[in-house]
């Protein structure tokens, strides 16, 4: 293309006797004037620019139909779109491939494409990576809008049965529907806090009783207080599976597991006492109760449930098995080398620690990870010299593959508090575009509304919001493109 200056065009019949590859056209799309050959733009005849140039033989209804305005004299189309994601479009007539330039909202340049009627074929995997993570994003918000609104919304066909299942798993699930869901939420916090206590607190020999049989066993009042634990998590995870929506992924799903590996190991080790004895020797009995009384630390990942930092660990940690992998490669190609070396190089003391290779693995793995317990330690001077090689290269193996964990968290984290946000924003706008269809059916009425709220700061800045951002596609059927072209400037 070329910038419009003073170019002379040719006089064009309404009969279309000049050949379209020959035309030139005028665009104008946000203040910015360009000129287009037909011969380029008919390689693509299905988008908006090639309908253009044969658009004069049928009339203004057929050019308006295209374009905003039209100037006949200057023969000249006028668009009201994004002047530079039509700079980034348009490379599509002479590269054969777009590329969406820095800067621009993915989805924004996804409608103008549609718009001016371009495949999204035509857009380069690079920039398709970015639109489908947009996607997501939007996608994950609408999601996220929508459980507010079930929330919210009160569906009078639903039986009293349904409607006590949702009141109770949002008492239960959601503690910020209400001051109660808060405060059993604190409840379930410090019950978790407290049977991991009594856990630890009953191992210390001077706080254990002995029983008839003269083995030791918790104090009885600690016992009291893990029951009356196990009571309060038996209580919650039945009320949660009765009221959940969907009892199959409520029971498959990875943190309702821990909760039943949290409170099973208690009545397993209840019915092992009281009626195992008739069926299996006492010694086995005490020894299968120790080993599930063991599986009692489980119940510390409930804590998870209550805390997003850790959900934010587990999925930052789900994003970096990539760089999990790595690491563990290359400690474990070091570790490979390094004791087969140092057991090498061991061999020519008589008092060598290094007895062979799979117990050097242990060595290994203790220096390069600069913990250093100093049970196996080298003595020969080239021992000494491979065990520090060794702790330098697990220093540089483990510092490499940290940074992209670190960052995945911290993405992770900030996309979340922004998606937080977004759909908090959305259902303001929403809130607010219903009241303004109650209050208003025109656009003026709706500017009235804004004068006359320009004294309550709040007020205005929800008419602000109301401006800035925009339905999403997923929770609206309507595609409003320039406002949210509008949005994304």
């Amino acid at each position: 293309y070329k910038m419009a200056g003073d170019s002379s065009f040719p006089d064009v019949d309404t009969d279309g006797s000049e050949k379209s590859e020959e035309m030139e056209i005028v665009v104008n799309v946000g203040g910015v004037r360009q000129v287009f050959y037909g011969d380029n733009l008919n390689q693509y005849p299905e988008t908006r620019l090639a309908e253009l140039v044969n658009c004069l033989s049928g009339g203004y209804d057929s050019i308006f139909s295209l374009c905003d305005d039209y100037d006949p004299g200057k023969r000249e189309f006028y668009f009201d779109r994004d002047p530079d994601a039509f700079k980034c479009i348009i490379d599509v007539y002479y590269f054969g491939e777009i590329h969406m330039k820095k800067g621009i909202c993915p989805i924004c340049f996804k409608n103008e494409m549609e718009f001016w009627k371009v495949d999204l074929k035509f857009l380069d995997d690079c920039c398709k990576a970015h639109l489908s993570e947009k996607k997501e994003e939007l996608e994950e918000i609408a999601r996220r809008v929508q459980l507010i609104l079930d929330d919210l919304g009160v569906d009078a066909s639903e039986s009293r049965w349904k409607r006590c299942q949702k009141c109770i798993w949002k008492f239960l699930e959601k503690p910020e529907s209400s001051y109660p869901a808060r405060v059993i939420a604190v409840l379930s916090f410090l019950f978790i806090l407290i049977s991991s206590v009594v856990m630890c607190v009953g191992t210390i020999p001077d706080l254990q009783v002995v029983d008839a049989e003269g083995n030791r066993m918790e104090h009885p009042t600690l016992d009291s207080i893990e029951t009356a634990c196990i009571g309060w998590f038996t209580m919650e995870y039945v009320l949660r599976l009765i009221s959940s929506p969907n009892k199959l992924h409520f029971a498959l799903s990875f943190m309702n597991i821990v909760d039943v590996l949290a409170i099973l190991p208690f009545y397993i080790s209840l019915t092992l006492t009281h009626l195992g004895a008739k069926l299996m020797e006492l010694s086995n009995v005490q020894q299968a109760v120790q080993a599930l009384r063991i599986m009692r630390i489980a119940r510390i990942f409930k804590l998870a449930r209550h805390s997003s930092g850790l959900q934010t660990l587990t999925y930052a940690l789900k994003r970096s098995f990539k760089e999990l992998g790595l690491l563990l490669m290359y400690l474990a190609v070091g570790i490979f080398v390094f004791s087969a070396l140092g057991y090498t190089m061991e061999q020519s003391h008589p008092e060598t620690l290094f007895k062979s290779i799979p117990q050097s693995f242990w060595w290994a793995i203790i220096t390069m990870t600069t913990v250093g317990y100093g049970d196996i330690y080298p003595k020969t001077t080239l021992g000494k010299l491979n065990a520090a090689i060794s702790f330098l290269c697990g220093v540089i193996a483990i510092a490499l593959p940290i940074h992209p964990i670190i960052n995945n968290f911290v993405r992770y984290y900030n996309k979340q508090r922004v998606l937080e946000t977004a759909a908090k924003h959305e259902l303001e706008l929403m809130e607010l575009n219903s009241a303004e269809g109650k209050a208003a059916g025109s656009r003026s009425e709706l500017e009235d509304l804004s004068r006359e709220g320009k004294d309550d700061p709040f007020y205005s800045s929800r008419i602000k919001v109301s401006h800035s951002d925009t339905f999403i596609h997923l929770l609206s059927e309507e595609k409003n493109y320039r406002t949210r072209l509008q949005s994304c400037k």
